[in-house]
């Protein structure tokens, strides 16, 4: 070995072993454990499809029922901007309609209209959830409350339509 050969083999062993005791904390990583990392890759890779294949039966289940249930009570659901993500500071009006639609308008008068039913708008809807099941519940209550209103009016006439229905039948002589 010449001179220049032991030298840079010295530095290089030198080099190897300050970077160990530079960097205690750097572990060797094992080849059996870098293929248990990828075995565990592979297992959260197939828990994340069944998850995303469960998620999207759970979305169109949820916006099948949602839409039999908003349609008759009401065109839209407004949104409140602050249940928003940072991304659409600049929102000035949105709402939810029984299709999945949000409609955004934006501070510059342009419209978005974003389907929540997307893979790409789910945290869009997760965010808005929280926001529009109340109102929805305020919407339900205020049908409910107009039925029985209409009930109760209702109720009253037809009882006093049949006490006079019944008076004038006593009265009128039964023609034969």
């Amino acid at each position: 070995m010449t001179q220049q050969a032991v030298i840079k083999e010295t530095s290089r062993e030198i080099t190897m072993s300050s970077n160990i005791i530079d960097h205690p904390e750097k572990k060797q990583v094992t080849i059996q454990e870098v293929v248990e990392s990828l075995k565990s890759i592979a297992d959260d890779i197939g828990q994340i499809t069944e998850l995303n294949s469960e998620e999207k039966i759970l979305v169109a289940q949820f916006f099948s029922s949602f839409f039999k249930l908003m349609q008759p009570l009401a065109p839209s659901i407004p949104v409140n901007q602050l249940a928003l993500p940072a991304q659409f500071s600049d929102v000035v009006h949105a709402h939810i309609d029984p299709t999945a639609h949000l409609i955004l308008q934006f501070s510059d008068d342009h419209i978005e209209l974003k389907d929540l039913n997307e893979v790409k708008n789910r945290d869009l809807l997760v965010a808005i959830v929280g926001d529009v099941m109340p109102k929805f519940k305020s919407l339900t209550n205020n049908q409910k409350r107009k039925i029985e209103n209409r009930i109760k009016l209702l109720s009253n006439i037809t009882k006093e339509i049949q006490k006079s229905s019944e008076a004038l039948s006593a009265a009128m002589p039964v023609e034969r």
